[in-house]
């Protein structure tokens, strides 16, 4: 599948999208999985095809489904909301390779310290007035100051699953 996306700025449309984690805990035996309610963003698609653009989720809005546990993450040990109440994802570049898939590089902060994250994501629709994108990642949270990690009990990688419904804002 091959797609034109209309040049301009985009909007994220925070009721047609989704960033969710997910992270083994417990040893690896029990999976805990979160969603971030506050989802924002814009994105410029510029005339050689290439986008930049931010994705900001609100530290505070992550809902895990365990009231304890989501005061735990938003505490100073995690996310540190208090402090830091936004997460960011800022596209350096993204360009449409193989028809639907766009190579992303960009930068992730989170309490503050930002890293250089590159990611794969696919167009999974697109027109003139909206497009929707899909990515899967790993971060891993140390390297974010989110090292807490009493008896052992979480290690490896959190996964993050992005779906964003961007509208095209007319010029």
């Amino acid at each position: 599948m091959t797609v034109a996306v209309e040049t301009g700025l985009w909007q994220v449309d925070p009721a047609a999208s989704a960033v969710t984690l997910r992270h083994k805990t417990f040893w690896g035996l029990v999976t805990v999985k979160g969603t971030f309610a506050a989802v924002a963003g814009q994105g410029e698609v510029r005339p050689d095809g290439t986008a930049t653009g931010t994705v900001t989720l609100g530290a505070a809005s992550l809902d895990t489904k365990h009231a304890k546990r989501d005061a735990h993450l938003r505490s100073a040990d995690f996310l540190d909301a208090d402090n830091h109440p936004e997460i960011t994802f800022t596209v350096e570049g993204a360009e449409l390779r193989d028809g639907d898939t766009a190579q992303v590089t960009g930068r992730l902060t989170v309490r503050g310290i930002s890293r250089p994250q590159t990611l794969t994501a696919r167009l999974v629709q697109a027109d003139a007035d909206a497009l929707s994108l899909e990515a899967e990642f790993t971060v891993d949270r140390e390297q974010f100051g989110l090292g807490w990690n009493q008896l052992g009990m979480i290690r490896g990688l959190t996964t993050i699953t992005t779906t964003l419904r961007f509208t095209h804002t007319p010029s």
